[in-house]
């Protein structure tokens, strides 16, 4: 038998692209190549292994010396496996009602993670201390869910940005008023490359207790990770883990992935080529009459509102969601590999159907 050998074929065209999703986006080569790397031989099984290892310490140069790195297989499972690490059976975490946890998770954080969601309505996806004191309330209200965690996301479902002193000040309200503070990070090199500054300039240092830390919109195959910042505000993270079946046996192919992001600058490059190609992207439909931009472009998103129609159509010639198809909303998302010329070809495509 030949090991070579494989039927293994294409099913899809690489030269197609998109705008739905930073998801949609293959890996990058230098994930690819470090997955290779790290394959061969044998590794202890359970996150026991070399990579695993190493990836503490590449963790701690972002995020701090207490911070510990528990890989998972996607966002949802890391989000769900966070929230569970700060609350109690009895408790709730309020978050914006666009929240991923809310509106893109199937209910799971809810469903499997047994705990309850307080949304607030926010006019551009970013929780304020004035917000949150609309769910903050009750503690000792054995009829309502504790509010024992402020969840927020960075960069936002809408893609505005926190900056480092609104997050300091949202983690300072919550924890006077004993609740911690979890950083739903998709998106955080995004969020980043962005502001321009690291990432522990509005994590660790201004006092989130726990984020989920993404890779795959930012060129992983798949692999996330819960990053414990304040080791005082959960217990049991492993057991945890394991029950709520985000435990990798191969986790090695896990942890180099995101060593491969986050060990130089990769992460940064990605992040900043995708921001870039959004903003190209917003200059370009801007141009268009019709076209009205609805949130500050600051990450790799752009919303905006045209005519159903011409959505529809443009949809027949590149992919892309509607976020709110009775207002005529759409979102065009930028990834780690967009070209320019993919961007050009877009709003040229945009152009003619709101011109016919």
């Amino acid at each position: 038998m030949n090991p070579r050998r494989t039927d293994a074929r294409r099913h899809h065209d690489p030269e197609v692209r998109g705008f739905a999703s930073d998801n949609y986006a293959g890996a990058h080569p230098e994930v690819m190549a470090a997955l290779a790397l790290a394959n061969g031989g044998h590794q202890v099984a359970y996150g026991e292994d070399d990579y695993t290892e190493n990836l503490q310490r590449i963790v701690r140069g972002h995020f701090g010396p207490t911070a510990e790195a528990f890989p998972v297989f996607n966002g949802t499972g890391a989000n769900v496996v966070a929230l569970q690490a700060v609350t109690d059976r009895w408790g709730a975490v309020i978050c914006a009602e666009s929240a991923h946890i809310n509106v893109d998770e199937g209910g799971a954080p809810e469903r499997m993670g047994g705990l309850k969601l307080l949304t607030v309505p926010t006019p551009d996806g970013k929780l304020t201390p004035e917000l949150i004191d609309r769910q903050a309330y009750g503690w000792e209200d054995e009829h309502r869910a504790m509010p024992q965690v402020v969840s927020i996301t960075q960069s936002t479902e809408l893609g505005t940005l926190y900056t480092p002193d609104e997050i300091r000040a949202i983690c300072e309200h919550a924890h006077a008023h004993g609740m911690r503070v979890h950083l739903d990070g998709s998106r955080i090199a995004n969020a980043a490359a962005s502001l321009d500054v690291p990432m522990r300039t509005f994590t660790n240092a201004v006092g989130v207790d726990i984020l989920s830390l993404g890779g795959t919109k930012n060129g992983a195959l798949f692999g996330e990770a819960v990053v414990v910042i304040n080791q005082d505000a959960v217990s049991h993270m492993k057991h945890l883990r394991k029950l709520s079946m985000q435990l990798a046996s191969k986790m090695r192919f896990v942890s180099v992935q995101l060593e491969a992001l986050l060990a130089k600058d990769l992460w940064l490059r990605n992040a900043r080529h995708a921001n870039e190609m959004a903003q190209r992207l917003a200059e370009g439909v801007r141009a268009a009459h019709g076209v009205e931009i609805l949130y500050p472009v600051q990450a790799n998103g752009v919303f905006a509102k045209l005519p159903h129609e011409v959505s529809e159509r443009l949809q027949k010639r590149f992919r892309f969601y509607f976020w709110d198809e009775s207002a005529g909303v759409v979102r065009w998302m930028c990834s780690f590999d967009t070209t320019e010329e993919d961007v050009d070809a877009f709003v040229a495509a945009l152009k003619e159907e709101m011109a016919r």
